[in-house]
């Protein structure tokens, strides 16, 4: 079933809702999918743990979603009060619309990864699917075209919903899950579920489980369970309490703490930029004494599969210096490492435009917390050998099902409590939802049909230049009497790509019909040769205008500086970029998809031409150092400035002045070759500065990241001497005072990375 759901990821266009009982694989299908894909994907979640447990980052600040209750219709938000902070389509677009970062790391993706799907509300799913149709300007589609995998199980967590927002809710959906959003309706979702249980083998145990999660538990079920009940429990057992509530699970933690002898020894995380409270995996601070009980909250990260998360650890030894751990069941000591956690976020990237993650905070902590006792709600996604189970007071639908779930036999099962018949429930609604997958057609006939239907897409959607043509209308429409260049290659810039791409509508129009044609006849050897002709064809046509573009783009950079313009040409830029990389790669994709190929490995599809867009890049500023260029609105004419020329021997040739944005390229070329700014300044015969003002300049063109000439610590210290409030002058002072340590490339450069953090 891993392996049909792995196809309809790269084979068709559906969305997906891919399930499963605990145990089942679903976290490790997550973590390989990005090897085995050839789609461009972000990963979210509805919560900070469940982000960082997922890789990927939190719904909310992905699509900027205000805190509310959004509701899926047009109406202004004004005939609601402010108390009731509700939303709409119009609000969001209105009041609360994604900036250009946000807009072009969602136009870049086929494929929206959400994880723990069961704690979504349909609301936000309807938001979702609104911010990603305006952002791909594609209304006829839900979710703007977008792919949707959700993964979860809805047997565990529920969506939280409040009485009072319920009440606006209840008009549009029949529940708050996520399966009710009315995105869903539209173009439906295929409903995988993963069979194949990991965790546990013993069958006896298997049974139980599933009539838990299907509301069939019975008396002889009752009866197997409550025969683990037990009132001789000891604190030195080698195991852990799983309750319902937060405060008795602390409240157990503390208790056991103190009743430890010995000196407490606290240790502190190391918080680094940007990594918001909400979203520690970890509390802060961590107390330990000798004898504490201890659960690990990762899986070992440096290969040796010392732990996992779930481990129980007993402290034998600990100080300020070191933590030494017992492992349960086998005893092993283990001196504690500190782990690292990252909040990360999604960016294209300014000069390949491919889609990249950027950690943008880190947390670091010994990777184990207190753990006589955990909540049920902190205890998913973990496994225990053997726990205590807590369960007398169960409140939320199906907290008995994750709480026995964890274990892996009833073998370990400690129960503190009998096992009550009436707090055993499953959500009505959810059971009634997962009986639909009886009602859908056999998988492998879904999938031949969804391929075939994904297939057409691909070649109606990768050949189609409506979107370039529509965002150079609008582009030249705003702004094209708005700029008013006096440089003719500058003015006519736009129009002259929006002429390119309109010629060819009929032809693509003509192509796109031949294409398809060839398809649903089984034509397949001649679509394969049109299909080549063709991508050859329009690659060349969609890269030249790309690259007439980024030159514009450096242009008005260079003699206009226009930052609201810039931006809306490097969201257009980005737009060309993708075009032109599933362009690249349509012709691969379907032949994958005709003869049934295995996708194992499939991220090596994901081409990109940054190389080749590094040399146009080098290109371009080489053209636009050396030829004089009009200014915006002045009518002047940028020269060389020109200085006094130097008394020479008679007869002695003067050497030839090299243009700034060739010997910007010649340092850029030494930099790459691993030479370093030293040996670069040595043997090019200038001095340091001058070379890291080479680093700089590239840095602004997009050509370097800050990163690869800037340490870390270095950039982190100039911009913490940066104030809020700056002018030349504040300048003029830092260099003076700082100029011993750093050069005015680096204070310069730093400056702007960090006004462009800032208005990021």
């Amino acid at each position: 079933m891993i392996k049909t759901a792995a196809y309809f990821v790269n084979s068709t266009a559906s969305h997906i809702f891919l399930t499963g009982k605990a145990g089942t694989g679903k976290t490790t299908f997550l973590r390989q999918l990005g090897e085995n894909t050839h789609k461009r994907f972000v990963i979210v979640a509805p919560t900070g743990i469940a982000a960082l447990n997922a890789g990927g980052v939190t719904i909310h600040s992905q699509f900027l979603l205000p805190l509310g209750t959004f509701l899926p219709d047009k109406t202004p938000s004004g005939n609601f009060s402010d108390q009731s902070h509700i939303y709409t389509q119009y609000t969001l677009t209105r009041k609360h619309p994604i900036n250009s970062i946000r807009k072009q790391v969602l136009r870049s993706i086929d494929l929206l990864i959400i994880d723990e799907v069961s704690m979504l509300r349909a609301d936000v799913l309807d938001a979702i699917d609104h911010r990603l149709r305006s952002a791909k300007g594609n209304f006829r589609q839900s979710f703007g075209g977008v792919q949707v995998l959700m993964i979860g199980d809805l047997f565990q967590l529920p969506p939280i919903v409040k009485d009072h927002e319920w009440s606006f809710l209840k008009r549009y959906y029949h529940s708050a899950h996520f399966f009710e959003a009315k995105a869903l309706q539209t173009d439906g979702f295929v409903y995988i579920e993963l069979d194949k249980i990991f965790r546990q083998s013993d069958n006896k145990f298997i049974t139980i489980l599933n009539n838990l999660r299907d509301n069939k538990v019975t008396q002889d079920d009752i009866t197997e369970l409550n025969k683990h009940y037990r009132t001789d429990i000891v604190d030195d057992e080698e195991v852990i309490a799983l309750t319902t509530h937060n405060y008795k699970a602390e409240e157990i933690n503390q208790k056991a703490l103190n009743r430890l002898p010995g000196s407490s020894f606290v240790f502190r995380a190391v918080i680094a930029d940007e990594f918001p409270e909400n979203i520690f995996p970890l509390p802060e601070k961590l107390e330990l004494k000798v004898g504490a009980q201890l659960m690990f909250v990762k899986n070992d990260t440096s290969g040796q599969n010392k732990y996992f998360n779930g481990k129980l650890a007993r402290v034998v030894s600990v100080d300020q210096e070191e933590i030494i751990v017992e492992m349960a069941g086998s005893h092993e000591k283990y001196r504690l490492e500190r782990e690292q956690w990252e909040n990360k976020k999604y960016q294209v990237n300014a000069s390949s435009k491919e889609l990249d993650e950027e950690v943008i905070g880190t947390f670091s902590q010994f990777p184990v917390k207190l753990a006589w006792a955990v909540t049920v709600h902190k205890s998913q996604g973990l496994t225990f050998d053997k726990a205590i189970i807590d369960v007398g007071s169960a409140f939320a639908p199906g907290q008995v099902y994750v709480a026995l779930s964890r274990l892996r036999s009833l073998d370990g099962l400690i129960l503190k409590t009998r096992i009550d018949p009436s707090v055993i429930n499953s959500d009505a609604l959810v059971v009634e939802f997962s009986n639909r997958k009886n009602l859908q057609r056999d998988l492998n006939d879904v999938l031949k049909e969804k391929q075939m239907q994904y297939a057409g897409e691909l070649l109606d959607a990768n050949f189609d230049f409506s979107q370039l043509v529509k965002e150079l209308s609008k582009l030249d429409s705003d702004e094209g009497d708005a700029m008013e260049f006096e440089d003719e290659s500058m003015k006519s810039a736009i129009k002259n790509l929006l002429i390119s791409l309109r010629n060819e509508e009929n032809n693509t129009a003509k192509f796109r019909y031949q294409l398809k044609s060839l398809l649903m006849t089984n034509q397949n050897e001649l679509l394969n040769e049109r299909l080549s002709k063709g991508t050859d064809y329009y690659l060349e046509i969609l890269k030249r205008c790309n690259k007439s573009l980024i030159k514009h783009i450096e242009q008005v950079r260079h003699f206009s500086g226009h930052k609201s313009y810039i931006s809306s040409l490097s969201e257009l830029d980005q737009l060309f970029t993708t075009k032109i990389d599933a362009i690249e790669k349509t012709q691969r994709v379907l032949q994958m998809i005709l003869t049934g190929a295995d996708w194992t490995g499939a991220s090596s599809m994901k081409r990109n031409h940054g190389s080749e867009r590094e040399k146009w890049m080098g290109e371009i500023a080489e053209e636009i150092g050396s030829a004089p260029m009009s200014t915006r609105k002045s009518g002047k004419v940028k020269k060389p400035s020109a200085k006094k020329a130097s008394p020479k021997t008679p007869g002695e040739k003067k050497p030839a002045k090299k243009e700034r944005g060739s010997t910007v390229i010649e340092t850029i070329s030494l930099y790459r070759e691993g030479k370093t700014v030293e040996q670069i300044a040595a043997e090019r015969g200038f001095v340091k500065g001058t070379i890291e003002g080479h680093l700089a300049k590239a840095t602004e063109m997009g050509i370097i990241r800050i990163q690869d000439w800037i340490e870390e610590n270095e950039l982190t210290e100039i911009t913490n001497l940066i104030p809020d409030m700056i002018d030349e002058t504040t300048m003029s002072m830092l260099y003076s005072q700082y100029a011993s340590k750093y050069s005015h490339a680096k204070i310069r450069a730093a400056l702007e990375h960090h006004k462009a953090e800032k208005t990021a």
